[in-house]
């Protein structure tokens, strides 16, 4: 049970979702991924494209080219992955106002 957190708590913070559901388009350029994922910094972008490849989500490619280009992918385990991901960030979209109202009441509850 314990892998299973693990796996659950990788694949369900934000900015793994985020890279998640954007590499869906098709592979990027690390500054481009940073660039379609608004507000991730450098050093968290990296450690997340990291730890998706550890798990087998993502890919990483190196050209040998002048100068150096990286590009990162989804592999077909993230591919699977991302119908969940989108399901869970509409899902978010869609109810996000019903969400605020629950929380700004509950603040104002005595």
């Amino acid at each position: 049970m314990d892998f299973v957190r693990q796996i659950l708590d990788r694949v369900g913070d934000k900015w793994s979702m985020l890279v998640i559901a954007t590499l869906e388009a098709g592979p990027l350029r690390y500054t481009d991924l940073q660039r379609e994922v608004p507000g991730i910094s450098q050093r968290m972008l990296t450690l997340t494209v990291r730890q998706l490849q550890q798990d087998g989500l993502v890919t990483r490619t190196a050209y040998a080219e002048v100068p150096p280009r990286v590009e990162y992918a989804l592999t077909p385990l993230g591919h699977s992955l991302h119908q969940i991901v989108t399901s869970l960030i509409t899902w978010v979209a869609d109810h996000h106002g019903q969400i605020r109202e629950h929380r700004a009441h509950i603040a104002t509850a005595p």
